[in-house]
């Protein structure tokens, strides 16, 4: 079976979080927010590891419980999300170095993404041999609007994609689209943006609306409640 490198982005501070604490550290159903992240990754079939790019002056992650687990590796992030990408890519070359060697990027602030979601993206980019990325389609109207926010155009919901993590591509081929898309100046917004500004394909794997990023303090509350039930579900199959 085919092992996985995880990659997870953890530099960043969360300034809409209005938090003294970044937020990959604040308290979730009993645990960290990140706690939850690296348990799902770490509980997949094929994630062999987990590699964790952390900001330069982080306080916090040594001291949680999962910091000593021997899968879990650190590196020092860099100032963007895809800074921290590219020096976790980097680092965890030296471990799976074959050619054919695949990462799995997913947001340190997604704690809600399910083990089985995380399978079948894998399993979908191994069958195809292409990478992809966990989306969910568009649901709603969509509206673009103008700098006061007021609507200029509805557009189209059809073939539109909410875009998710986890990501995953060959590793040396994600490393050589995103040092060509900073080269060339790109918004490499995620792992997706700089595969396609590469001119490499990518799939749109289903994944669940619950997968969601906490951005907001409103986001926290959801994200408990999704992992409380959870764990109930869990204990009423044991």
């Amino acid at each position: 079976m085919v092992a996985v490198t995880a990659i997870v982005p953890a530099a960043g501070v969360g300034k809409r979080m209005q938090s003294q604490h970044p937020k990959q550290y604040l308290s979730l159903a009993g645990k960290t927010v990140i706690e939850h992240t690296l348990a799902k990754l770490l509980a997949s079939n094929y994630v062999e590891r987990v590699v964790v790019a952390l900001g330069a002056e982080d306080g916090y992650f040594y001291d949680l419980e999962i910091a000593q687990n021997p899968s879990v590796i650190t590196v020092v992030g860099g100032q963007e999300r895809v800074d921290s990408v590219l020096a976790a890519l980097k680092a965890s070359e030296q471990f799976a170095p074959q050619a054919d060697a695949w990462s799995l990027i997913h947001d340190a602030a997604r704690p809600c993404v399910s083990t089985e979601e995380i399978d079948r993206l894998v399993e979908t980019c191994l069958t195809q041999h292409c990478g992809g990325l966990l989306a969910a389609p568009v649901k709603d109207t969509m509206k673009r609007g103008d700098t006061e926010q007021r609507v200029q155009t509805t557009v189209a919901r059809e073939q539109l994609w909410h875009a998710l993590t986890p990501q995953m591509y060959r590793t040396t081929e994600l490393i050589q689209a995103i040092e060509q898309g900073l080269a060339n100046k790109v918004n490499i917004t995620d792992e997706s943006s700089a595969i396609e500004a590469a001119g490499l394909p990518s799939m749109l794997v289903n994944g669940s609306p619950n997968n969601l990023k906490i951005t907001q303090p409103e986001d926290l509350v959801l994200a408990e409640f999704l992992l409380m039930n959870e764990q109930r579900q869990e204990k009423q199959e044991t």
